[in-house]
């Protein structure tokens, strides 16, 4: 279903522009936001680690610039000081090697870079708490904190990096968790409405759901867009993997609450639910994950009526992005998309470029090109 629009080449080539400019700087790092019309560069231990390298990869295949696999190769080897050390891996093992080491292996055929994402998958599998079927978020965040039984939305997009696991080393088990996972998210992340839940507290003894929190929504039963985005893409994705029309069910009811609550330029608030007042702040981020999940999810209904009605709704959205959030000519800014929200009720990055969206932005440019492969795949 790939279209071939002149706006779309005009945004990919600006996305290519900006990024070589902007690698002159960032280099082998990793950038999360920008602040002050520059990207701050994270520890290689934090979650978002692998979207620059990731978009460098995207880049690259869609262009053939042999710096930017040079700096994302580098990347990748900067990472294996985390993937050894062990202690500070959580469950967004998912996001840093799929976008570094699956995507090298998937272009390159790199044998050391499959080596890494099968430690990394090994690692992630290793979350799974049996009795709950659910794959725990994080470590405590301060000593004494029990989080034992926190699982997040996000980490549907991790499970790619299981079902790739299965998929290269032939063993089924990594699909299994990964399956078990989803299908409890399915089960209490998504709500009737398709709303979703950011964070859902077990008991990780018993496995028993004991609630849903509001985490980087405004409130336990709000609606974070961002979050929708992640159950969008994820539980698409999750269905190109296993066929379970139980996930494409789930993914079209995220994706209809997500559409019918868009404002008229189609960049969505950083929460459906907050306060009017609090709605003026919009999240590119969610708006770019979202439209790179509706456009695969328009292709797993190729078609079906409805496969149109995604396809479009992804192409509008991005196209609003290009046009009204982009930054393409100025020298005072390195982020893509303006007008990003990290973490509101923390106070933490609101209003800024984040790398994931520009990484999800390019992503979508990517499949409106149908300029693949798409490493979650």
């Amino acid at each position: 279903m790939a279209k071939k629009l002149a706006w779309v080449n005009e945004a990919w080539n600006q996305s290519l522009n900006k990024t070589l400019r902007n690698s002159a700087r960032i280099g082998s790092n990793f950038p999360h936001a920008s602040k002050g019309g520059v990207y701050d560069l994270a520890e290689p231990e934090w979650w978002t680690a692998g979207f620059w390298p990731g978009l460098l990869w995207l880049l690259y295949n869609g262009s053939g610039k042999e710096e930017l696999k040079l700096i994302a190769e580098a990347c990748e080897a900067k990472l294996d000081r985390v993937l050894d050390a062990y202690v500070r891996l959580d469950h967004d093992l998912g996001f840093m090697w799929t976008l570094t080491s699956v995507a090298n292996y998937t272009l390159t055929g790199n044998e050391e870079s499959r080596v890494r994402a099968l430690k990394a998958a090994n690692y992630l599998a290793a979350r799974f708490n049996l009795k709950g079927r659910y794959i725990r978020a994080w470590n405590p965040w301060s000593e004494g904190e029990r989080n034992e039984g926190v699982a997040i939305i996000d980490c549907c997009m991790n499970m790619p990096l299981l079902f790739w696991a299965s998929r290269v080393s032939g063993d089924p088990r990594f699909a299994h968790i990964a399956e078990a996972h989803l299908d409890t998210v399915v089960q209490h992340f998504i709500r009737k409405d398709g709303s979703v839940y950011h964070i859902i507290n077990f008991d990780p003894v018993t496995g028993d759901k004991v609630e849903g929190l509001g985490g980087q929504g405004y409130a336990p039963e709000s609606a974070w867009s961002r979050g929708a985005a992640w159950a969008i893409y994820g539980l698409t994705l999750a269905y190109h993997h296993t066929g379970k029309h139980d996930y494409l069910t789930a993914a079209m009811r995220a994706a209809h609450f997500f559409l019918s609550r868009l404002p008229e330029d189609h960049v969505p608030a950083w929460d459906f639910r907050a306060p009017e007042e609090l709605r003026q702040l919009r999240d590119t981020s969610a708006a770019s994950c979202a439209a790179s999940g509706l456009i695969l999810l328009a292709q797993m209904l190729d078609g079906q009526e409805d496969a149109g009605v995604y396809f479009a709704a992804g192409e509008r959205i991005l196209k609003s992005l290009y046009e009204n959030y982009g930054d393409w000519e100025n020298p005072a800014e390195e982020g893509l998309l303006l007008h990003g929200t990290s973490h509101y009720p923390q106070g933490s990055n609101v209003d800024v470029p984040l790398i994931y969206g520009d990484y999800y932005f390019v992503e979508g440019l990517a499949r409106l090109k149908g300029c693949g492969p798409f490493f979650w795949e």
